[in-house]
């Protein structure tokens, strides 16, 4: 098999708005990003520098941490802290964060998610820390009422108010199967259509790529063409339980995955570095049915109870997910979650809602990603070191890093040219030619998925999307992914 590039699908004209918003912003740094940490004032940062100090605090302060976010307005990290000590206070301080004392140490909070996994895991729920209220928000879907919501709100009651709040979501959780570019497998119902996430190299040293976990459950080989043969094969699979991710191994040794996101217009962001997700910070996501579109993160460690497709009286938990407000809709499952600055931050796993009316969204961390299957981010090679890899591309999205013109935004990563043929993204395999804005979504449909409410913070949950994500081949969002034009074909 010669050598290859992977391609990357382009999303939908809708894209477009959260491509000008990246690409502007792409090369703009920030003042106060390296300032003196005797400064009596907290420092201004970007995102991804807020990310940082909050890994570095996090070490330094320990216990007397109770979590912290960015505050997009002042351009600050705000830290929680439990410990009226003195000495924490300025530890903190002069490390240029802004400090709030708050009543519920991380710990506390734990402990409540525990309680509300013992009594309150129910079909359609999901709850994450949310650091900015200092307390553990619940969501409840559609699908939650009568004695199962009775349940829930009285597990969240029981509680206390200073602990724990509930909230109602008009969508339902599903999984969303497409990504950024579009990659597909044959299975005995049909076709399932997902997204890349990012490009990778495996511990052994060849090319790979992330998605997400559900679609290497609901099938072994994908392709890069819905009629194509399969061009990679499922390495590791983890869905559902601690994480909703997949490590992909391409078939050809050769095969090349750079870096890199395609943004749309010809343009893409190289991926530099995974990094942990932040409360507040903005981040772009890409899929093969929605294209790109940005958001905020509102919620970390976030639990989300999907309906079992396989089961059904069962339900398949996920933990340890990001919750966001950028919509998904099916078959965008496995995108990447990406910042302006070339940070690879999340995978897409479901949610609520679509790219319409909203909703809540949730993601695989990729630093958690990168550590269970050993790999880590590029090609290896050329690549190496900028994190993303191709699968970022997938989602056109690319919000990463600085948008690079010159750079082809066929050549993405992805696999193969799985810039999402056939799946009415209309890039068709834009193995490496220019991106066409113009391309509708198509497959993508899913509509429901994407999150309705996305917006909110209880997007965590939603997106899990029952059923579907269980891997089995509709994960996608149940017909919803009919998009691609081929009837039997199952985006998620």
């Amino acid at each position: 098999m010669p050598k290859r590039k992977a391609a990357i699908a382009v999303g939908g004209v809708a894209a477009l708005g959260a491509a000008a918003f990246l690409l502007p912003m792409a090369n703009a740094s920030q003042n106060g990003a390296s300032g003196d940490t005797s400064a009596a004032g907290p420092k201004v940062l970007k995102a991804s520098d807020a990310s940082d100090l909050a890994s570095q605090l996090q070490k330094l302060l320990g216990d007397a941490l109770a979590g912290s976010y960015y505050d997009s307005n002042s351009k600050q990290l705000v830290v929680n802290l439990v410990s009226g000590d003195n000495n924490v206070i300025l530890q903190a301080k002069k490390a240029g964060a802004a400090v709030r004392q708050v009543q519920n140490s991380t710990a506390e909070l734990q402990a409540a998610a525990k309680t509300l996994k013992a009594k309150a895991t129910v079909p359609g729920t999901a709850w994450a820390l949310d650091p900015r209220t200092n307390k553990v928000v619940v969501t409840a879907d559609s699908t939650v009422t009568g004695a199962k919501w009775d349940r829930v709100e009285s597990t969240v009651k029981s509680l206390g108010s200073n602990m724990a709040t509930l909230k109602k979501s008009a969508g339902k959780f599903t999984t969303k199967v497409s990504g950024g570019d579009a990659i597909f497998s044959q299975v005995q119902n049909g076709t399932v259509r997902c997204s890349l996430g990012f490009n990778v190299t495996a511990k052994d040293g060849s090319p790979a790529f992330l998605t997400a976990g559900h679609c290497g459950v609901a099938a072994k080989d994908w392709s890069d063409s819905e009629t194509g043969q399969p061009i990679a094969t499922v390495d590791q699979a983890t869905f559902p339980g601690n994480g909703d991710f997949s490590l992909v191994k391409y078939n050809d040794a050769q095969t090349q995955a750079p870096s890199e996101v395609n943004a749309g217009n010809g343009q893409t962001v190289q991926i530099t570095q995974a990094q942990d997700a932040t409360v507040g910070e903005t981040v772009f996501r890409m899929g093969s049915t929605t294209g790109l579109h940005n958001g905020q993160v509102t919620g970390l460690d976030a639990t989300v109870n999907f309906q079992s497709e396989t089961d059904p009286g069962g339900v398949d938990t996920v933990n340890g997910l990001i919750q966001t407000n950028v919509c998904a809709e099916a078959g965008d499952s496995g995108g990447s979650l990406f910042t302006q600055d070339g940070g690879a931050v999340g995978l897409t796993s479901g949610g609520s809602g679509d790219c319409t009316a909203g909703g809540e969204t949730f993601f695989q961390p990729v630093t958690a990603a990168l550590q269970a299957t050993g790999a880590t981010l590029g090609d290896g090679g050329a690549g190496a070191g900028a994190g993303a890899g191709a699968g970022d591309q997938a989602g056109g999205d690319a919000v990463g890093g600085s948008a690079d013109p010159s750079a082809s935004a066929g050549d993405q990563a992805g696999a193969g040219d799985q810039s999402g043929a056939g799946d009415g993204t209309g890039a068709g395999d834009q193995s490496g030619a220019t991106a066409d804005p113009s391309a509708t979504a198509g497959d993508q449909s899913g509509a429901d998925q994407s999150g309705a409410d996305q917006s909110g913070a209880d997007q965590s949950g939603n997106q899990s999307g029952s059923g579907d994500q269980s891997g089995n081949g509709d994960q996608s969002g149940s017909n919803n992914q009919s998009g691609n034009g081929s009837a039997g074909t199952e985006s998620h």
